[in-house]
């Protein structure tokens, strides 16, 4: 795999997919594919695949036929609860399955396991039995604390989590923080786990944290 695409992908979506995230995500994914951990790849708000087909990319250059599921509800954003801020509103970010498949013959690859629906009906029944690495991107309080709770016990052991939008003032001054909710949702959850949340850096406003599966 030709490492020049994170610039092409990133060029086209430098929003949401920029340089810093795309190498973070490589790094993560290549590693735990590299080390043999057992399981599919998951992306938790895959908006319009332009992460999916990267994740694609790399699982098919470490390791062919590692399935890839994709989730998303396909209507945007769900209402903010208490925890979150006015930066989101219902709706926002809405896309259509027809968008993520479009990006993937765009790209020339094959199409992944599309889950469409909100979180707290598809994840439960439909995340794979083995997760080897996830990339978690919900935004708010309520679809993070939603994610990880329907994850975490299917995690192989050595597998990884990134969720963006984890904004630590502290020790990533420079974070994105939008979107408060990540980081409480998270912190909240660990707080009885052998785990904690990491904080992953870049050279602009990278909002990135992830956990190895103990």
């Amino acid at each position: 795999m030709d490492n020049d695409v994170i610039l092409a992908l990133a060029a086209e979506n430098p929003g949401m997919g920029g340089v810093d995230q795309l190498v973070n995500i490589y790094w993560a994914l290549s590693g735990v594919l590299a080390a043999g951990v057992p399981g599919a790849v998951v992306e938790i708000g895959c908006h319009e695949g332009r992460t999916s087909v990267f994740l694609h990319m790399v699982a098919e250059h470490f390791a062919p036929g590692r399935d890839l599921h994709v989730y998303d509800s396909f209507a945007g954003l769900p209402p903010p609860g208490p925890h979150d801020t006015d930066y989101s509103s219902p709706g926002q970010l809405s896309t259509g399955v027809a968008d993520l498949t479009r990006t993937f013959a765009r790209w020339d690859v094959a199409p992944p396991h599309v889950h469409p629906g909100w979180f707290a009906d598809t994840l439960p029944a439909e995340l794979p039995e083995r997760v080897c690495f996830a990339y978690v991107d919900g935004d708010l309080y309520e679809s993070i604390r939603t994610a990880l709770t329907a994850l975490y016990p299917r995690l192989a052991p050595g597998a990884i989590v990134i969720v963006d939008d984890y904004c630590d003032e502290v020790r990533s001054p420079r974070a994105f923080a939008g979107f408060p909710g990540v980081k409480k949702a998270c912190d909240e959850f660990f707080a009885d786990k052998p785990e904690r949340v990491s904080v992953l850096v870049g050279t602009g406003k990278l909002a990135f944290g992830y956990f190895r599966k103990s």
